[in-house]
């Protein structure tokens, strides 16, 4: 089994109100800093992406990538590689939980397998800098009431 790295975010706003953020892909270049493009490939039947084709600029890492989309309920999303140009596999997901008085505690975990070879050790900085960047940018997106 793929190890993992995860890390969690408490955001004050309701649990609706952050997924919202999250389920609105063509706002990411807004708020992500790497994702400088998403289109959304196709939806489920309620309307949510079920495959979205994102252009990222992480500096050194540029990638064109598509990824699958499943929802669980309105408090997780997961998502899996469907095609990319560095990446052999990349799953990740949100998961979010109340946490009091409005707030919401939500947990991003990613796993990332880069078609380069990468040391374990320089592999799970790297991830935990992409998580610690998207939940920063999700908690000051969603704080901010922008829509």
């Amino acid at each position: 089994m793929a190890e993992h790295t995860s890390s969690s975010i408490t955001i004050e706003a309701a649990p609706a109100d952050v997924m919202a953020v999250i389920a609105d892909f063509a706002r990411y270049p807004d708020w992500t800093g790497e994702v400088k493009e998403a289109d959304v490939l196709a939806t489920d039947e309620r309307g949510r992406a079920e495959q979205v084709r994102l252009v990222m600029d992480a500096g050194a890492i540029k990638d064109d990538q598509t990824l699958a989309y499943t929802w669980t309920g309105d408090h997780e999303v997961s998502w899996t590689l469907v095609k990319s140009q560095m990446l052999r596999s990349l799953d990740g997901s949100y998961l979010l939980k109340p946490a009091g008085a409005g707030a919401t505690e939500v947990t991003y975990q990613l796993t990332v397998d880069v078609k380069i070879p990468m040391l374990g050790m320089i592999k799970r900085k790297a991830e935990k800098v992409i998580i610690d960047r998207a939940l920063a940018g999700l908690k000051k997106r969603v704080e901010s009431g922008e829509k």
